[in-house]
């Protein structure tokens, strides 16, 4: 069933790419992944990141970019990726004033499409990497996340559909796939657990490292390796595949009960046993 090829996310193993990052890459390819998606630099140089890893055989296929950096220092910033040899960029995040619902969104909206010129006049394609705030209404009674997909152009911005934060939010992955068919050239493959019941509100950018830790009741929101959790994995894989989706990228940004490089390799097994 697995027709496309498979990429890390670089966050799920943070730490250890920042304590090693070529030993890391090394342990990656030998998982059976094909490429990465980069999630920041470790302060490495650009030249020297593509050499670690055209020496362990790994495609740098994209990289998310920090949408202030990306304003900041478009040329220099996209120049570091272009380097390095990544394909697409992905802006992966968005902070608390810059997202749907408030006026800072319609500023990031405006923006993109310079963003996504500059990427194209490198050789490179802009994404969106989407989590759960996307998915609130805005003044067209459309998902922000669809708003923005409706006033960028194609040519400018491609999608990295999440699939984890896509079901989190209450909506249906492969729906959304089909959605945005020959529009989404990267896919994220990713698995969770949750009990409705549990008291997980606001904790899950906790989990991520976006917010501060906060005191809960209890919470059972759990990412997994792909195939251990919640998600139907074939049919997201078969919809990807079916609809544009060039790569499949494993995220999970934190591991419980087994570190996140073993958690890397249970994601990937799972992934190349499909039928």
């Amino acid at each position: 069933m697995l027709k496309r090829p498979l990429a890390l996310q670089v966050y799920t193993v943070r730490d250890a790419a920042a304590d090693n990052f070529a030993g890391t890459m090394k342990q990656i390819k030998e998982m059976g992944y094909d490429g990465v998606e980069l999630a920041g630099l470790y302060g490495l140089e650009p030249d020297y990141i593509r050499e670690v890893l055209d020496n362990a055989g790994l495609k740098a296929i994209s990289a998310h970019v920090p949408y202030a950096q990306l304003t900041d220092d478009l040329q220099g910033t996209l120049q570091q990726y272009k380097t390095i040899g990544c394909d697409y960029i992905a802006i992966p995040f968005l902070e608390d004033d810059k997202r749907p619902g408030t006026p800072g969104f319609e500023q990031v909206v405006s923006a993109i499409p310079q963003i996504g010129e500059a990427c194209a006049g490198m050789g490179m394609t802009l994404l969106y990497h989407n989590h759960d705030f996307e998915f609130v209404r805005v003044d067209d009674g459309s998902f922000g996340l669809d708003y923005l997909y409706e006033k960028v152009s194609a040519s400018l911005l491609q999608t990295e559909l999440d699939t984890c934060w896509i079901k989190v939010a209450g909506e249906a992955p492969v729906a959304y796939i089909e959605k945005y068919a020959d529009r989404c050239p990267v896919v994220h493959l990713k698995d969770f657990y949750r009990d409705d019941e549990a008291d997980d509100e606001g904790q899950l950018y906790e989990l991520i490292g976006q917010d501060e830790k906060k005191e809960k009741q209890r919470s059972s929101f759990e990412f997994r390796p792909v195939g251990y959790g919640v998600q139907d994995i074939p049919s997201i894989v078969k919809a990807a595949q079916e609809n544009g989706a060039k790569w499949l990228v494993v995220e999970q940004d934190l591991s419980v009960g087994r570190t996140p490089l073993e958690a890397a390799k249970l994601s990937i097994e799972y992934l190349r046993q499909l039928k």
